[in-house]
């Protein structure tokens, strides 16, 4: 046990070496389409079946049940299969682990809608932003689109970097695929609004069960970060404690709270969401205007959160050795 756990950690800085080189490729059939694809068609189904708002409900916890199951079940299987051949075992977990982490796939979307502010072309920046993005985009002014940018790069640092590694830690690939299940299932199901709010009860008060740990421990990530930014690791640490509960997520306050007190700027407000206006009280202290180089240094710190965790991991490997 105590051997598979070091090959584990070996594994999971390889993947995550992968995916600073080669991120998501377009060509490259990503699990996540097919837990989507499950998703769709588990969501289509509910509604189909379910005649009142208590049934569909309870249907979203079967969801929630049977997407974790699955995405736990299929890595665990090809491990085990493979768990014999060294080599076989170890290449498998790494592609496997690879598909978890999006560090450099978030970067390069991120970037995009920078880029095309830059060029002012305020309409392909709102179109950029929508493929990362769950709000309406398309009246969106260039300081929201800032805005929404660095929200979900901070919100995704956690989702789908910090989490899916700490969980590959504790649970290997098959944890780490359940969790990148259990995330999906919620940016699909778990809105608010008058569609979704039954049938995504449950995969969003999961996601939420899931993200707890990994939020707060993002959020400090990114405040140990901070200098990267010219910022203050104690101020960022303090905003993100002031502002941890100015939001409707338990846990989406820290990243992002944690990104505006290093930054000195204010991110929350009002979204649109399918139509809908759902306002978000303001995290931060506004002692600068959010501007697109903001994007940027988001990013900087997502790599700066990313480069803590894994020295986590190099170290806890060494200390094996000494």
């Amino acid at each position: 046990m105590e051997m598979l756990f070091q090959i584990n950690i070996m594994d999971l800085i390889a993947a995550i070496l992968l995916d600073l080189l080669i991120g998501d490729p377009y060509w490259f059939k990503h699990p996540v389409i097919y837990i989507g694809k499950l998703i769709r068609v588990l969501d289509k189904l509910g509604r189909k079946l379910c005649k009142t708002h208590k049934q569909i409900k309870i249907f979203g916890g079967v969801i929630v049940v049977i997407v974790a199951f699955s995405s736990f079940l299929v890595p665990f299987i090809i491990l085990r299969i493979s768990k014999e051949f060294f080599w076989v075992y170890n290449i498998f977990n790494i592609i496997l682990l690879w598909t978890t982490i999006a560090t450099r796939c978030l970067h390069m979307e991120g970037i995009k809608v920078y880029d095309a502010l830059v060029k002012n072309d305020i309409d392909d920046a709102r179109v950029k932003l929508s493929y990362i993005v769950g709000r309406d985009t398309k009246d969106l002014s260039v300081d929201e689109i800032v805005r929404a940018d660095v929200e979900t790069i901070a919100e995704n640092t956690a989702d789908g970097v910090i989490a899916p590694i700490l969980y590959a830690i504790l649970g290997g690939a098959p944890l780490a695929m359940m969790y990148k299940g259990i995330n999906t299932m919620d940016s699909m199901l778990g809105y608010m609004n008058e569609k979704y709010k039954y049938i995504g009860f449950f995969p969003a008060k999961t996601d939420d069960v899931f993200n707890y740990v990994p939020a707060r421990l993002t959020g400090f990530l990114i405040c140990l970060a901070a200098p990267i930014v010219r910022g203050n690791i104690l101020d960022s640490i303090k905003v993100m404690i002031r502002d941890r509960k100015n939001h409707k997520s338990p846990n989406c306050a820290y990243p992002e709270g944690a990104v505006a007190g290093a930054m000195r700027v204010q991110l929350g407000g009002t979204n649109v969401y399918f139509g809908e206006k759902m306002y978000k009280p303001t995290i931060g202290n506004r002692i600068k205007d959010l501007g697109r180089e903001h994007i940027v240094d988001t990013i900087k710190l997502m790599y700066g959160s990313l480069f803590y965790i894994t020295l986590i991991c190099v170290i806890y490997e060494i200390c094996q050795y000494v």
